[in-house]
């Protein structure tokens, strides 16, 4: 346990906070491999780049990251005063979510467990570094 006073460890504690902006989705009805397909492809690119590949690919998952990626723009213009033509995608990944479990009758009075996957998504931005 650290020493000092709570507002102290606070402090501290927010002083490590990672600064970048981003977004994060919580409960995407997506599976993470699914949605994994898509964030390698965004993955290093400016942000104009990886709205086009996103816009033009056909997966469902893309749709759903899209509007993350205008979420974690739109955060650093308004909250941190960034330029959008300046940012990267520095990191996107995916985790597992909670899975929901649903029965499907099947022959012989059996059942079947379907399992409907969840993912959350979390994207990162950072601004690209001058070469001046």
């Amino acid at each position: 346990m650290a020493n000092g006073h709570r507002t102290q460890i606070k402090r501290e504690r927010n002083a490590q906070k990672d600064t970048r902006p981003s977004a994060k989705l919580s409960y995407a009805r997506i599976p993470v491999q699914k949605a994994c397909f898509v964030m390698d492809a965004i993955r290093g690119k400016d942000v104009e780049t990886a709205a086009g590949i996103l816009t033009y690919n056909n997966r469902y998952a893309s749709e759903v990251i899209l509007k993350l990626l205008n979420s974690a723009v739109a955060n650093a213009e308004n909250n941190l005063g960034l330029n959008p033509a300046n940012l990267y995608v520095a990191e996107c990944y995916a985790f597992d979510g909670p899975t929901m479990k649903r029965i499907r009758p099947r022959a012989q009075g059996r059942a079947y467990r379907i399992l409907k996957r969840m993912s959350n998504l979390k994207i990162v931005l950072d601004e690209k570094k001058s070469e001046a």
